[in-house]
C-alpha cells in the first residue's frame, strides 16, 4: 500500500545586506495564513506550486503555480492557501527606492514609484526569472552578481509590467568607463567587488554600468569577473597548484564554485583539465 506524502510547512528567512537589508523568504505554508498585514516596500511573490489566495484592494484573487504576485509598499492584504495541499513560494521585499531607481535609470531621469495595476501577473516566463534571481540571491557569494542580477531583473520587471512604465533611454557607447571598469576586474579579480564600486569609478549610475557593459562586452560585469577567474585558474592549474588553493587564489569561495564555473566556460572539470596538462 503506498503511503501519501504529506507536505510539511517550512520557513527559510534572510535578509542580504549588500542589497540595503532585501528580505527574503522561501516557504511551504499549508495551513498558515496570513493576517491582513503591509509591508513598507513592494512586495513580490513568486509561486512555485500549489495556489495562493489573498485579499488586496477590497478583492480576492488567486496567484497560481507559475505567476507573480506583486503589492504597492503600504497596502493591506491577507494570505492562504486555495488547496489542502498548500503553496510553495519565494518572496523578494525591496525597499521602495530599489524600483524607484531602476524606474529613474531605466530613463535616466527622476523617477515616480512603480504601479502595478494587477496584483497578479500570468506570466510563466517571468516567474521562472524570479526563481531564478531568487536562488542567486541565497547561492552567490559574489556581492557583484547578486547586485548586478536584482538591479537588472527589477528594472526588466517594471519595463515589462508597471503600468506607469518608463521609456527606455537609448544607451551609446561608453569606450572609455567599460575598458576602465575591465582593467579595474582584471587587475582586482580577487576581490569581492562591489557594483557600487564600479560604478563610482567610472562616475556612471549602476543601471548604465551594466547597460553599457553587456552592450560592447556581451556579458555583465560579475559574468566577466568570472571569465577573468578562470583564465587565471587555468595558469595555476596548468603548473601545478592543487585544485583549492586555486579556486582561493583565484578569488573563488571555494573549490565547487571554481568547479561551476570552470566547467561551464571550457566544457571540462577543474580536475579534467590538471589531467590533460600532464
Amino acid at each position: 500500500m503506498n503511503r501519501r506524502t504529506v507536505p510539511q510547512e517550512r520557513v527559510k528567512f534572510w535578509r542580504d545586506s549588500a542589497l540595503r537589508g532585501l528580505e527574503m523568504l522561501h516557504a511551504t505554508y499549508i495551513t498558515y495564513a496570513f493576517a491582513r498585514h503591509a509591508h513598507e516596500g513592494f512586495g513580490i511573490a513568486i509561486v512555485e506550486s500549489g495556489a495562493m489566495e489573498f485579499d488586496y484592494r477590497g478583492a480576492s484573487h488567486i496567484a497560481p503555480a507559475g505567476s507573480v504576485v506583486i503589492t504597492q509598499p503600504g497596502e493591506m492584504h491577507t494570505g492562504q492557501a486555495v488547496l489542502e495541499t498548500g503553496w510553495t513560494y519565494r518572496t523578494l521585499l525591496p525597499a521602495t527606492d530599489w524600483l524607484q531607481q531602476a524606474a529613474a535609470e531605466l530613463s535616466e531621469r527622476s523617477g515616480t514609484i512603480p504601479y502595478f495595476s494587477s496584483p497578479v501577473i500570468h506570466d510563466r516566463c517571468l516567474n521562472q526569472q524570479l526563481i531564478s534571481l531568487h536562488r542567486v540571491l541565497e547561492t552567490s557569494p559574489s556581492s557583484l552578481e547578486r547586485e548586478s542580477r536584482f538591479l537588472w531583473e527589477m528594472a526588466q520587471l517594471i519595463h515589462g509590467y508597471a503600468s506607469n512604465r518608463p521609456i527606455t533611454k537609448a544607451v551609446g557607447q561608453e569606450n572609455n568607463a567599460v575598458q576602465q571598469v575591465r582593467d579595474y576586474l582584471t587587475s582586482h579579480y580577487t576581490c569581492n567587488i562591489s557594483l557600487d564600486e564600479l560604478a563610482t569609478l567610472v562616475n556612471l549610475s549602476p543601471f548604465r554600468l551594466l547597460r553599457v557593459f553587456r552592450k560592447q562586452v556581451g556579458l555583465p560585469p560579475h559574468a566577466y569577473l568570472n571569465h577573468v577567474r578562470v583564465q587565471r585558474a587555468k595558469r595555476l592549474l596548468a603548473t601545478g597548484h592543487p585544485i583549492a588553493e586555486t579556486a582561493l587564489a583565484t578569488g573563488f569561495a571555494d573549490q565547487s564554485h571554481l568547479h561551476r564555473h570552470f566547467k561551464k566556460m571550457l566544457g571540462v572539470t577543474p580536475g579534467q583539465y590538471v589531467r590533460g596538462c600532464h
